[in-house]
């Protein structure tokens, strides 16, 4: 069961850590130019990010295996039509459909694990979880650059096939397993107006670089969008069984953790999204090579993310979540040194292990901080929540790339994107130290809090 859950989620991480280097080589092929990009990439956070929190509430309403083998046979047929999209607007239009298929997945592995593990082996299997889908922002540039330089980028996605194959065999043996005892109900009118609320504004953030702002095309989607988030926070307050309680947000390390993880999260998204294009479209760099060349972060989180995960749970995450992202903006904004004689070792090496060393004190005890602020039995839907919050950070600032760099990516559009990273991640880091409190000083404040409102005599 464990390795069906595992299969079933790397997939979809393997995929989201693969594309990026495969933007260049879609871009010679179909055209398009950073539009297109961003919407390769954006067409699938759209979805994911949109729908993540739906496909929880359908995995406790119809079983997790159900939902699983859906998202999985999904996947697959969606990952072969991106593979033979003869243009960039059905490449588009497959990455989107993908991305709702892929939102299927990782919940529902999830859920199948802790349904079927408890106490200390359930720690093992998510830690199990964690780990072979960590392996996957490993594999993923490796294998879609040595993919891309010797075939085509189209095999990036028909290779997804295999697995999902293999996956469905073992998820058949799972045919009783997962099922709800309690169908949950669902939120199908907020999983639309959340929808319609992230599709408008995305929509016109990344075509206003070709149509201009005073295009109707361009702001009625925008004004359209931003009432349809408006709609769906007033919903979600009244709604019988929201996708997204807001009462959750009344905790303070968990609103603040959300808050920095938008900022940290878009931060991560965005500043490899532009790297990877900068190699290959401006620098020259093959595609494997990129892959390669932007490992290290990956490799130091592998070493480090669990002494530092260890650390805070000794000294609290506050101090973590504060230095971490100032280390790793220091790191983006160590790529400023880029040169149009473009050096690995000094100019972008330094950068990417100084980045990795941040994100390692930071990602362990952000987790820690924001699931340690609610209550147990909320512990997955918190956990989703967040996990929205990270790939819509992520479609946020992807979509504004053209914002900071404009039309086409060249060294000072590099440069102004490396600045606009470390902002991010400096933003990220003051939310944690001006909002987050660390366990004991949290349960002082409520104890005083509860002394204050105690009545007297």
């Amino acid at each position: 069961m464990l390795i069906t859950a595992i299969l079933a989620s790397f997939v979809a991480f393997l995929d989201g850590s693969i594309v990026n280097v495969a933007l260049p080589s879609i871009d010679r092929d179909l055209g398009g130019g950073l539009a297109t990009q961003q919407w390769v990439v954006d067409a699938y956070l759209l979805t994911l990010g949109a729908l993540i929190l739906l496909a929880g509430s359908l995995s406790d309403a119809f079983g997790r295996v159900r939902v699983m083998s859906v998202g999985l046979v999904g996947f697959g047929v969606t990952s072969v039509l991106c593979a033979i999209a003869p243009t960039a607007e059905i490449l588009i239009g497959a990455r989107a459909a993908q991305g709702a298929a892929g939102a299927l997945l990782v919940p529902s592995s999830l859920a199948l694990i802790i349904s079927t593990f408890h106490g200390v082996p359930q720690a093992k299997a998510i830690g199990s979880w964690t780990a072979w889908t960590g392996t996957a922002m490993i594999i993923g540039p490796l294998l879609g650059g040595f993919l891309i330089d010797t075939v085509s980028w189209r095999l990036i996605f028909a290779i997804n096939v295999l697995p999902i194959a293999f996956t469905l065999v073992l998820l058949h043996r799972l045919r009783g397993a997962g099922r709800p005892e309690h169908p949950a109900r669902i939120d199908w009118v907020g999983a639309v107006l959340g929808a319609l609320g992230l599709a408008g504004p995305v929509f016109a953030l990344i075509e206003q670089g070709r149509l201009g702002w005073s295009s109707p095309v361009v702001w009625i989607p925008l004004v359209l969008g931003l009432a349809c988030l408006a709609a769906f926070i007033a919903w979600e307050r009244r709604a019988p069984a929201p996708m997204m309680p807001l009462g959750l947000f009344g905790s303070r390390n968990f609103s603040a953790g959300n808050i920095a993880t938008l900022f940290i999260y878009g931060a991560l998204s965005f500043g490899f999204f532009i790297v990877a294009i900068y190699l290959q479209q401006v620098a020259g760099v093959s595609a494997f090579l990129t892959g390669l060349s932007l490992m290290p972060p990956t490799l130091v989180m592998l070493f480090l993310s669990s002494r530092f995960g260890a650390l805070s749970g000794r000294f609290g995450p506050r101090l973590f979540m504060t230095v971490g992202p100032l280390v790793a903006g220091a790191g983006f904004l160590w790529l400023i040194s880029v040169s149009p004689e473009l050096n690995y070792w000094t100019q972008i090496l330094p950068g990417l292990l100084l980045f990795g060393l941040g994100l390692s004190a930071t990602v362990a005890p952000l987790t820690s901080a924001i699931l340690g602020a609610i209550a147990d039995a909320q512990a997955g839907i918190g956990s989703a929540v967040n996990n929205a919050v990270s790939r819509i950070a992520g479609l946020i600032t992807i979509a504004c790339a053209s914002l900071i760099i404009g039309e086409s990516l060249d060294l000072d559009g590099l440069h102004r994107a490396m600045i606009a990273t470390a902002a991010m991640l400096v933003l990220g880091g003051l939310v944690s130290w001006f909002g987050i409190r660390n366990p004991r000083a949290a349960a002082a404040d409520a104890s005083r809090a509860d002394n204050g409102a105690a009545p007297v005599g």
